[in-house]
């Protein structure tokens, strides 16, 4: 058997800077980032940052893409600085969308800006994954060239000066690349309060367990267990997600999810919760804001979020991740510190977690078994 070096982990989604990236190259740099201010003011809706070099030209001194509205900006000096695939990273994962100029950048996909100020054609090697043409307005058709080096690929071709048109495209692009939503049942505690395992009470005919897990195949594409170990997980009638950070709890089974599947949502759902039900459920996936950290709803007990019936986006795992680092392994916190969206407008009774014996005894009795 052949060593393998390093372990085998699924990779994020994503480029150099983030997980959707849009270089537009091509055109001279002051009219790439005129036309990014504008789709930044367009697409309003979406966290944006931008990726551009210092040209130390008079007329770019004092330009921000800040003032138009994007979340965050790195303008490289580039002089004797190489930017690596993780070293700026961290300013851009949290955006929906990173713009760079892609006359300096490389990006995971790209806008080719067609332009007689421009030799595009000496920059093919670039063009890896070309999503949208823009014609300059004197041009009006693509180059022969460039139909050579897309073909066998259907490339929409707008105008620069179309800019509705260019932001609509956008968003419809970001949108069909909202992550999926899986769902988790964390089942792998140790129900020490309750005395007995509390995956394997019966509140609906069934082990919660399975309920939970019906429940979620409701509005999830796939589903799994949180199972603590193997034990746990020869036993389960569905797929489990082995806890790989042991001893965290439900932290820890959070993360090994996302380690698991870092490129998709996560809706979670703690297993003691025998009064959850398809309308909460639903009422949460309506809500979700693939823009945020995470959906979730106000604890009814305290008015803080409740991590345990959330929905946890991509950006969500290198987050808890630096939580981790600096010693905290609590999903609350996480929330509490995070852009998170929070829905007050919930069923408080569906939200209640069952713990010991005696609150057993009591939800038993409202749900008459």
């Amino acid at each position: 058997m052949a060593h393998q070096k390093h372990a085998k982990l699924v990779r994020p989604q994503g480029g150099q800077f983030g997980r959707n990236e849009l270089g537009i190259m091509g055109a001279p740099c002051g009219e790439i980032k005129e036309l990014s201010a504008k789709l930044i003011g367009k697409l309003n809706q979406w966290t944006i940052s931008y990726v551009d070099a210092d040209h130390n030209a008079k007329e770019e001194e004092g330009w921000t893409a800040l003032k138009h509205g994007a979340k965050a900006e790195l303008i490289d000096k580039i002089n004797f600085k190489r930017t690596d695939t993780l070293q700026e990273e961290a300013d851009f994962r949290h955006s929906d969308l990173v713009l760079i100029n892609g006359n300096h950048f490389k990006a995971e996909t790209q806008i080719a800006f067609v332009h007689p100020k421009k030799d595009l054609e000496k920059k093919l090697e670039k063009l890896t994954n070309v999503m949208l043409v823009l014609l300059e307005e004197s041009i009006l058709e693509v180059p022969g060239f460039l139909k050579q080096h897309l073909e066998g690929k259907e490339v929409p071709v707008l105008h620069a000066s179309q800019v509705d048109e260019i932001a609509s495209f956008i968003n419809n692009w970001l949108n069909e690349r909202k992550p999926k939503l899986y769902g988790l049942v964390l089942a792998g505690g140790k129900s020490t309060r309750m005395k007995r395992d509390k995956a394997q009470l019966n509140y609906h005919g069934k082990p919660q367990q399975e309920h939970m897990f019906e429940l979620l195949e409701g509005v999830c594409d796939k589903v799994f267990l949180s199972c603590r170990d193997e034990a746990q997980s020869a036993e389960a009638p569905h797929n489990c997600i082995l806890d790989t950070f042991i001893g965290l709890g439900p932290y820890g089974g959070i993360l090994s999810a996302f380690m698991h599947e870092p490129n998709v949502a996560w809706l979670v759902v703690a297993v003691d919760l025998p009064l959850l039900d398809e309308t909460t459920l639903n009422n949460l996936v309506e809500h979700r804001n693939p823009s945020k950290l995470a959906t979730c709803f106000i604890d009814p007990k305290n008015e803080f979020p409740e991590p345990l019936i959330s929905i946890w986006e991509p950006r969500a795992y290198p987050r808890m991740l630096d939580f981790l680092s600096r010693g905290y392994s609590c999903p609350r916190k996480v929330l509490i510190n995070s852009d998170a969206e929070v829905i007050t407008d919930r069923d408080a009774r569906a939200l209640t977690n069952i713990n010991t014996p005696e609150e057993l005894e009591q939800v038993l009795k409202e749900l008459h078994v």
